[in-house]
């Protein structure tokens, strides 16, 4: 059995539900929680799963990383717009030969986080789930949770897969959480976005969730088009992603239940969204080896127009609450 602690920064509908099925397996998890601490101190953690409901009545829910031990696999599942916390937060939870596993969407997540603590001590990891919170420490999970692991290394080079990476993928299939593993992290990442930038972006853009989009024949051929351009700029990196993989997304997302992608459920609650992660970054990446995205740059400029208006009406609605 391993000695291996966690800790989890970002207790929503995705850290609850990797976190809670951790602990579930008799790993040590540590939670950071804001809003959702008080209730989870009192209630634990509760999970619906088509895989089986089950609830944590006690888990370690801290408000205060100074308040936490230190872990030796820190857990971001933040957003990435909450990432400016991170300098704070995760030199104080991190053993000194701790590593932190980054799940989350988009791309250059990674060497940002290796300013803070090393890129010899940043794991990349890409989830395949369907998941969202019903309320404080209450998670539905829906379909699919498989986590494709990968290491970092600056300038996103490919080191294959290392022991460590290993000995983490075992605690996560001890959890019964399917596990792959990468041998390059650059290449999963272009891989992830051919799904996150179609979905994402046109799930907040034309209100729909992904059934809907898969069922209009104009919208289909819209996701088609804006995953070639994915798969383009990732060749501008050097990764090839190969002919089928499209048709094998677009396979995928016709089995996948109805779903609220994460950027439209954040949309729809007035949370800012990550749009530069998902689309900015992808984007300079691409213009910065000659080649050019028109879809994705249409939609990275209306999801900005939508993102702020929502979050000046998020403001002034939060101004008449105080007055």
């Amino acid at each position: 059995m391993t000695n291996r602690n966690y800790a989890i920064i970002g207790t929503g509908a995705l850290g609850g539900f990797y976190g809670a099925k951790l602990q579930k397996a008799g790993l040590e998890v540590n939670f950071l929680l804001r809003s959702d601490y008080q209730t989870v101190k009192k209630q634990g953690l509760i999970i619906e799963s088509p895989e089986g409901d089950f609830t944590l009545p006690q888990v370690r829910a801290y408000n205060d990383a100074r308040q936490m031990p230190q872990c030796d696999v820190v857990i971001v599942a933040l957003k990435t717009t909450q990432n400016h916390l991170l300098s704070k937060i995760l030199p104080v939870l991190l053993k000194d030969n701790g590593v932190v596993l980054v799940l989350q969407n988009g791309l250059n997540a990674e060497p940002q986080i290796a300013q803070i603590v090393g890129a010899e001590r940043v794991i990349g990891g890409l989830c395949f789930l369907c998941s969202y919170k019903i309320g404080a420490g209450h998670v539905s999970h829906l379909d699919y949770g498989t986590i494709t692991l990968g290491e970092y290394a600056q300038d996103y080079k490919a080191i294959g897969i290392t022991d460590r990476l290993h000995q983490i993928a075992e605690d996560f299939q001890r959890a019964e959480i399917p596990i792959e593993m990468s041998e390059d992290l650059l290449l999963s990442r272009w891989k992830k976005l051919v799904w996150n930038i179609p979905y994402n972006g046109l799930s907040v853009i034309l209100n729909a969730r992904t059934d809907e989009l898969m069922g209009n024949p104009d919208t289909l051929i819209l996701v088609e088009e804006i995953m070639a351009e994915v798969i383009a700029a990732a060749k501008s990196c050097d990764r090839i992603i190969p002919d089928n993989f499209i048709p094998n997304m677009l396979e995928y997302t016709h089995k996948m239940k109805p779903y609220r992608t994460s950027m439209k459920i954040d949309y729809d609650e007035s949370r800012p969204l990550e749009v530069e992660a998902i689309f900015g970054n992808p984007i300079r990446v691409a213009e910065k080896a000659g080649v050019k995205l028109p879809q994705i740059e249409v939609l990275y400029r209306m999801l900005k127009f939508v993102d702020v208006q929502r979050q000046e009406a998020e403001r002034k609605r939060r101004l008449l609450d105080l007055s």
